[in-house]
């Protein structure tokens, strides 16, 4: 479930962006005592995510307006199918259209993708991850829409745990160095992951003490030979060049975690019209 406030302050920022001083539109040619019933109907095949954001929208414009659900968060739809029916003022539904579809399109097309990649690898013991690479001031909802369409969450921020990457490792010295500094001033609840780019340093981190280790852009065979070498000493994440035909392979390979980007940085929208009926 998403936080009501922080839900309701992102939603209030798009329909001000959207409405501004108004909608010359609709306030000029409906009547302002009109009613009507309205369909989201779904355009494509996929996962419907988002639906309480878009209810919300309708709801901070108009709390007289009427959302029924027609199909359950995370259910899979065919082209065609009703996913929700709206009634109410005329102008609220026409005002409040293209904000909650710009969510609801959003959210249901990182759902899409991400099931599209957990069918790949369900059957094995990794998970789907997502990471930081969001649309600015989205990222709750973003993060929300990817554990719909069966991944898991990596973190929400950067005080959420350490993540040694290289560009630290270089400003530190050295892996090790980073690693320990790490340890000194954090308290002992909070895990460290290094990211990697070769077998060596493969070796480093875990002789460091890294709890989590990041093969970054790193081959098949090179990620099977890191997977050994750690033998289950830290948890292993692949991370870089992941897409629908490579992950089910970098699966195999034996890590734990698979990270993938392009679930919210480049996922397209999914495909959702409304209807006055």
């Amino acid at each position: 479930m998403l936080n009501q406030f922080d839900l309701d302050n992102m939603i209030m920022i798009a329909l001000k962006e959207d409405i501004l001083l108004g909608d010359i539109t609709t306030d000029n040619i409906i009547d302002i005592n009109g009613e009507v019933k309205a369909l989201f109907i779904a355009k494509q095949d996929g996962i419907i995510a988002g639906l309480e954001v878009a209810e919300r929208v309708f709801k901070l414009l108009d709390h007289e307006t009427v959302f029924e659900k027609a199909v359950n968060e995370g259910q899979s739809v065919k082209k065609g199918d009703i996913i929700a029916k709206i009634s109410g003022k005329s102008r609220s539904l026409l005002k409040a259209e293209r904000t909650a579809l710009n969510f609801l399109q959003r959210m249901s097309g990182i759902a899409t993708k991400t099931n599209e990649f957990y069918n790949k690898v369900k059957d094995l013991p990794v998970r789907i991850v997502d990471t930081r690479k969001t649309t600015p001031g989205l990222r709750v909802i973003e993060k929300y829409a990817v554990k719909i369409g069966g991944g898991y969450n990596h973190r929400f921020s950067l005080s959420d745990g350490v993540l040694i990457k290289d560009n630290h490792i270089k400003a530190a010295g050295s892996i090790k160095k980073a690693i320990e500094a790490a340890r000194r001033n954090i308290p002992h609840t909070i895990k460290i992951e290094v990211e990697v780019e070769s077998i060596d340093e493969v070796k480093e981190a875990l002789e460091s003490g890294a709890d989590i280790i990041m093969l970054d852009n790193m081959t098949q065979d090179m990620m099977k030979e890191a997977v050994g070498i750690i033998n289950k000493r830290a948890i292993v994440e692949a991370s870089g060049n992941v897409n629908l035909e490579t992950v089910r392979d970098i699966a195999l390979t034996g890590v734990d975690i698979i990270s993938v980007g392009g679930l919210t940085h480049s996922v397209q929208a999914f495909d959702i019209s409304m209807k006055i009926v």
